[in-house]
């Protein structure tokens, strides 16, 4: 394979990821235990052998360069095996795995083999559950499902993103027609054509600092069972409803309560990360239908902006910014800096897995969830992941951020359940 330079984007994840932890950690749970562990295991490498990006490591090649994906094949120490006795004690331990994050440039992923967990959501008896952990960098949270489902044996294979080694030279051509769009992006806003950039909002508990005990949740659900016009909208109505209370019993006003909702970018991929944050408020004051239709229509507006050539030539013009700029942002990006404001007071990150066709050593999967990262401004997150009918919401939160983390799983669930 020839060595190709990461994208902008992809480097900046690489870079930021030294200030900011950012693997992601995707949870299958299957519905039995291998025949034959090792032969399993074997099987899983022999496919990222067979796939480009799930052999690719990251070579730096100076403060002037982009680093480059170089071919750095597959090894076996890239299985790590545990040994749990539940499905929560299995939550725990990924939990704590993201203390232990991978360096891109001796590894890009991991595969986490944990065998004979009782409990796992819609299996009967013990069951195994793998967890694919990947670098930020190598993935986005479509692109990694897309890369750990041909590990399990969907026969979908993942296409390889090339980056012009010559981009930063066209900045200036895109950096002027980015400001030619941005002056129509900005006719189509006062015409009413677009919506407005979505404002920020007051920071509240969820966005302290996470400190204290971190721990994660899953409650999982049939497609059936959730009142919305998606799974994503159902999700954040409840969120915006279990949220609201427990920071009420934690002395907040949540009146102006909203998310982060990462999003699918618009066009081609031309990087291994295509997707961008958008704020949506989440309007626990209003009754849950009507929430719904604000929250559906509010999603709407960020696909449709996201979708106007300004935003487009802009995404154009960033990606070629020159590789000593990007750096010197990541390198002065100061983590231990508050804002009074912030996208959302939440995020709820939502990603549909496919068909339940995915397989570990002929055991097929029955549930799927990831461990959703914290940051220094959120610490409480959710993850909406569905494999087939099955939809598995995820909530990691720091102790600093929620107080007692079941009290609020338990308001969600309800609010799954019963919604108001």
């Amino acid at each position: 394979m020839t060595a190709r330079r990461l994208a902008m984007v992809d480097a900046q994840n690489l870079w930021m990821s030294a200030k900011i932890p950012s693997d992601e950690f995707m949870i299958y749970g299957f519905a039995g235990a291998p025949a034959d562990l090792a032969e399993a295991v074997a099987a899983v490498l022999d496919r990222a052998r067979a796939c480009g990006d799930l052999r690719l490591r990251v070579r730096e090649r100076g403060p002037l360069r982009f680093p480059e994906w170089v071919d750095g094949g597959v090894d076996d120490r890239q299985v790590h095996i545990h040994a749990v006795d539940d499905w929560a004690e299995c939550l725990t331990a990924v939990t704590a795995l993201t203390d232990d994050q991978l360096d891109a440039r001796i590894s890009a992923w991991r595969l986490h083999v944990f065998t004979s967990v009782n409990g796992i959501p819609g299996v009967e008896g013990a069951g195994t559950v793998a967890v694919v952990q990947i670098s930020h960098a190598l993935a986005d949270g479509v692109r990694d499902a897309a890369l750990a489902a041909w590990l399990f044996g969907r026969e979908a294979p993942v296409t390889a993103v090339t980056v012009a080694p010559w981009e930063s030279a066209t900045l200036p051509v895109r950096a002027v027609r980015a400001a030619r769009a941005h002056r129509r992006l900005m006719r189509d806003v006062d015409a009413g054509h677009v919506a407005p950039q979505a404002a920020t909002r007051p920071v509240l508990r969820s966005n302290t600092r996470p400190d204290g005990a971190h721990d994660l949740r899953v409650l999982v659900r049939r497609r059936a069972e959730l009142s919305g016009s998606t799974v994503t909208v159902a999700v954040l109505a409840a969120v915006s409803r279990a949220l609201a209370d427990h920071l009420r019993t934690l002395g907040d006003d949540p009146a102006t309560l909203g998310a982060e909702v990462p999003m699918a970018s618009p066009g081609p991929r031309r990087a291994h990360n295509h997707f961008g944050n958008v704020g949506v408020g989440l309007h626990p004051d209003l009754p849950h239908d009507e929430r719904c239709a604000r929250i559906a229509d509010e999603l709407a507006q960020r696909r449709a902006r996201a979708a106007h050539p300004a935003m487009l030539a802009a995404g154009l013009a960033s990606a070629a910014v020159p590789a000593p700029l990007v750096r010197w942002g990541a390198s002065a990006f100061d983590p231990a800096v508050r804002s009074p404001m912030a996208i959302g007071n939440t995020v709820v990150s939502s990603v549909h897995r496919g068909a339940p066709d995915l397989r570990f050593g002929g055991v097929p999967v029955a549930v799927t969830t990831g461990c959703p990262t914290v940051s220094p401004m959120m610490g409480l997150t959710h993850g909406v992941h569905g494999i087939g009918d099955t939809i598995a919401v995820s909530v990691h939160a720091a102790e600093s951020a929620v107080g007692d983390i079941d009290a609020y799983a338990d308001r969600l669930a309800a609010a799954l359940d019963r919604p108001t």
